[in-house]
């Protein structure tokens, strides 16, 4: 039986054979699919939506961690990125950056958060984030630093209410630290192979296949 679905991008949709972008294999069975789909990711807003267009699908996306909601044409963002700023600013001063370079195309479009490169030392980005009431959450992809108080989980809730779903109908499918509160609000959630250990504890489920196989693996297991 189908159930609509809420699905991380990278590490998620990606190849599995270690080669950048996302994985096509997943098009068409994610075009067809007969329930919502809803793209919820760290990536900035525009990112989900240019996917979920190239794809097919109608735009239903959680980005930014749950920082921007979109669907069935209303939008929220949740915070500013205030705060990560005046951290950021911080962490400059003591002789970091966010080591993505110029232009920083990573945070250019960033409205509640603000991501930094996993070469950045890790000890002084969370304690200056500390400081600031903030949170990092290493994503495999980028460090977050953003509100510890917004999570993708509150996003689901959002786009669920939006579709007069139950957040319970969803099946979640991630890789991370950051789709913990998605499986938490989901009533069925599965971590890929490649998952890390806090998204592992917190699936009901660890597919056999990594990356977009995994994925895949989810969407013929429930059809």
């Amino acid at each position: 039986m189908t159930a609509p679905l809420v699905l991380d991008i990278d590490g998620t949709l990606t190849r599995a054979d270690g080669e950048p972008g996302i994985d096509p294999a997943v098009f068409e069975p994610l075009r067809e699919w007969p329930e919502p789909v809803v793209i919820a990711t760290g990536k900035a807003f525009p990112f989900p939506v240019a996917l979920s267009q190239f794809v097919g699908l109608p735009e239903r996306v959680i980005a930014e961690n749950g920082g921007v909601v979109y669907a069935e044409g209303e939008m929220t963002v949740v915070g500013a990125r205030d705060d990560a700023e005046a951290a950021v600013a911080d962490l400059r001063e003591r002789g970091y950056d966010l080591g993505w370079g110029e232009p920083d195309l990573v945070n250019r479009w960033r409205e509640t958060e603000i991501a930094a490169n996993l070469d950045v030392p890790e000890a002084p980005l969370r304690a200056v984030a500390a400081e600031h009431g903030l949170e990092v959450v290493d994503t495999g992809y980028a460090y977050h630093v953003k509100d510890p108080e917004i999570g993708k989980g509150d996003g689901l809730i959002a786009v669920a209410d939006l579709l007069d779903r139950e957040p319970s109908s969803f099946v979640a499918v991630g890789d991370s630290e950051n789709d913990v509160s998605t499986f938490e609000v989901a009533g069925e959630s599965y971590a890929v192979a490649n998952a890390d250990d806090a998204a592992r504890e917190a699936a009901d489920h660890v597919t056999d296949g990594v990356h977009a196989a995994g994925a895949l693996e989810v969407l013929e297991q429930i059809r």
